[in-house]
Formats: structure tokens, sequence, C-alpha cells
């Protein structure tokens, strides 16, 4: 099959490797529909991240399950499903609480970028969408495998609640998910921190009722103006850079939970501050299972759409021109059709 591969810094390719197949009775092979390009697969391709050379790129995807091992039970070949990034079985005492992304069984998806995908624990990871989706809808379901679970993993980890003053750190997709998260969990001020002009306006869209363009001190200065001093009574931290988890913990009121779930690089926590303040933090990678079913019945009738996040749409062929226009933020999110 073509799938997109990384090969070094700013080095990324659509090759040709081997189908996957299915590894254990649990398995269901997914022919991708659509899949994309996420802001986490910037750290490789930037040189953050250690790579494997020739190793295929990609963990969003929606498609058609075209093989299932034989344990599965719950889904069938021809179903149309969105493949959550991180696979679980859905039934072990982690998932069982609500953090599927700590499964016993995890997995996830590696060729999200490309024709297949194989999906571990096909029963408790996929969801199923409801007949054969029009094409129109392609974008927002995509964006329930990672980023619109993993803002609303923010705004739940950080406790949004009606009424809240919320101030999102990150104005990538996640970051703009995130602000659609704290709008429908009912806060009722959501100042996101943007610079980008494109952004800032799908954040309004999304219910941001004010952008602040600054950095830093700044931010946290034009944060405090307009809440008289007080302080967000819930954060969403976005980005995973130290810059923006100080940023997130200088805007957090005392008592507020900081809402994580950018992918740290060099994050060092200021915690005698923290300990100071009761400012606290909560989050990770998102158990993207435990919100896809509410989340799905959201977007099917209309009340989110996250698919706005994608600004640019390209076949698989263009897919390093992509990751370029990403990486120079040109675009905010990719989707890539093979």
């Amino acid at each position: 099959m073509r799938a997109t591969t990384i090969h070094g810094t700013r080095d990324i390719r659509l090759s040709e490797v081997p189908n996957p197949s299915l590894r254990r009775d649990t398995d269901a092979i997914v022919r991708v529909v659509a899949g994309c390009i996420c802001g986490s697969d910037l750290w490789p391709y930037r040189g953050e991240n250690p790579i494997t050379v020739g190793n295929t790129i990609g963990h969003e995807c929606i498609g058609e399950v075209v093989e299932i091992g034989a344990s599965v039970r719950d889904i069938a070949i021809g179903d149309f499903v969105v493949v959550p990034f991180d696979h679980c079985d859905n039934t072990c005492p982690h998932c069982r609480v609500g953090m599927q992304s700590v499964c016993e069984n995890l997995g996830f998806t590696v060729s999200g970028q490309g024709e297949f995908v194989l999906v571990n624990q096909a029963d408790g990871t996929l969801v199923k969408v409801p007949g054969v989706p029009d094409s129109g809808l392609y974008p927002s379901l995509l964006a329930l495998s990672d980023v619109m679970p993993t803002g609303w993993h923010a705004a739940a980890s950080a406790r949004v609640k009606p009424g809240d003053t919320v101030v999102v750190v990150g104005d990538g997709a996640v970051g703009l998910c995130g602000v659609l998260a704290a709008a429908q969990l009912g806060a009722e001020r959501i100042i996101a921190l943007s610079r980008h002009e494109p952004r800032q306006r799908i954040a309004t869209a999304f219910g941001a009722t004010h952008v602040v363009a600054e950095r830093g001190k700044q931010a946290a200065d034009a944060v405090a103006e307009l809440t008289d001093g007080v302080g967000a009574d819930a954060v969403l931290e976005c980005v995973g850079t130290d810059e923006s988890m100080r940023t997130a913990l200088k805007v957090a009121r005392p008592g507020a939970t900081v809402g994580y779930v950018g992918v740290p690089h060099g994050v060092q926590l200021p915690v005698n501050a923290m300990f100071s303040r009761n400012v606290g933090i909560a989050g990770g990678m998102a158990p993207v299972r435990a919100y896809l079913p509410d989340l799905l019945q959201r977007v099917l009738s209309g009340a989110i759409d996250p698919g706005r996040v994608f600004d640019l749409s390209l076949p698989l062929e263009q897919v390093a021109e992509g990751y370029a226009a990403m990486d120079e933020r040109r675009a905010i999110k990719v989707m890539l059709t093979p």
C-alpha cells in the first residue's frame, strides 16, 4: 500500500509499504477514507523527537472496515468507523474508569496517513458511524479520531463548568477544539491566546469571547486585566512547551486546575508556586474512546462542527506539502485523502 514515511528532519515521503495484516483475533483492518496530519507529528518532523528511518507516520483516520479477526463481534466488514488514535479493549480496570489511554492492551494507529490501518482491539476501539456518511461530514468525523476528544479532555481535566472563565493556551487544532469543548460545557467567558488571524476567527466561531495576542508575561497581564486580577477558573494547556505551561499556570486563579494535553517537551513545573497558590494540573494523553460516543452524537446532530479546523485538503501524494504548510503555519490542520 501507499503510506507516509519519515526519513529525517523535514523529510517526509509517500512510500510503498506492506499492507497491514491481522496479528490477533481481536484485530481489524480499516481502509482509510480520510486521514490527516497532527500537530504532534511536527515534533519528529522538526527533529525534536527521535525517529526510525522509514517508519510510517500518522495516527488519525476514518474509514471502512475490510477485515476482522475471528473474535471480533461488535464490528463488521463494511462498517464505517472513527478510529481513535489510541486503541483499547474498553473492558480492563483502567478503561472502566475512563482511562482508555492507559488500557492494559493499549495500541496505536501507526499508518493513518496511508491507505490501510491495523486496529488493535477492534470491538473496544472502533466506533461505528450510522449508515454511510456524506463526504461533507468527513472533516468533523476525522476530528473525532484525536483533536476534538483531546481538546475535550483538556476541558474535562480542567473541570470546566457552567459560568466559568476559561483560558485556552494554544491555537492549533487541539486548542481550537478546546475552545469548542469549553463552550459546550457551559463556560461563560473563553479567552483564547492566539496571534494568528485565521485561528482567531475559528476560535471566535467556536465560542471564544476574547482573544489575547500577547505571549508570556504580557499574556498573563492581559488575562489579569480581563478578569479584574482574579485569573481563570480553568485553563487548557494545548501546546506542550515550558513557556506555554508557565503561561497556563500564571493565568490560573488560586484553586484552579490546568488541563494539559500538549505533549510535554522540556516542561519544568514550578511546584513551589503551584503549592502556594493551590493550582494543580491534570490531564495527559486523551482517552479518546471515553468521549467518542457523546462527541459523535454532537457532530451528527449538528451541535458541533470541529471539522472547521481543517483549512487545507490535499491528496495523499502531496503529503510532504501538507507537512510543510503546517510547519510554516500556512495551514492549521491538513486533511489527506488516498
